[in-house]
């Protein structure tokens, strides 16, 4: 029996995904182009690249549906979505491509069988481990976005920004701390 399937992963990757979007939104664009150091992704790069960052896993799980890694072009896959990356584009246009991408890849995710979930996808020879599940490969997805999330949280302190997550988390405890004082 499995707990988290198909469905699970979507509606997790639905909200981490719903809250890079209110982070998205609240920083404003004149800042998209910070960069927190030097040689590091501006803020425009870091969103462009939780947007683009599903295509790794897509062209393995879902285009060609590979039990092994043996012999997969990394490089190749990784200038192009660099490439991406890299192409310059408005707020409104990272905005857009993180919510359309987003749904695409939540949509795909959901329509997957635990028997799909399960098969086990081998790695090339000398890597440790040797092999792991699709479920575990794709849940990577939503882990990956939430690294980069972190890394978002921390830059919008620099720019002055309390992130919303913990403006409802201040929210809560101001009522919880109200409601006790009654």
């Amino acid at each position: 029996m499995n707990y988290y399937g198909a469905k699970d992963l979507a509606d997790g990757l639905r909200t981490v995904r719903k809250n890079t979007l209110i982070m998205a939104e609240e920083i404003p664009e004149d800042r998209y182009g910070f960069r927190a150091a030097p040689e590091t992704r501006t803020v425009a790069h870091i969103l462009t690249h939780i947007a683009v960052g599903q295509r790794m896993p897509e062209q393995i799980h879902a285009i060609e549906r590979r039990t092994t890694l043996e012999a997969f072009d990394f490089p190749g896959l990784m200038r192009s979505i660099v490439a991406e990356e890299q192409r310059p584009r408005s707020k409104a246009q990272i905005i857009a491509l993180l919510r359309d991408e987003g749904e695409r890849w939540a949509k795909w995710l959901e329509s997957q069988s635990d028997d799909f979930l399960a098969e086990r996808v081998k790695f090339p020879a000398g890597m440790t481990p040797p092999s792991k599940t699709r479920f575990e490969m794709l849940l990577s997805t939503k882990e990956h976005e939430m690294h980069h999330r972190g890394q978002l949280m921390l830059i919008e302190r620099m720019l002055g920004i309390v992130p919303h997550l913990t403006r409802q988390m201040q929210e809560r405890m101001a009522a919880v701390s109200t409601s006790s004082t009654r």
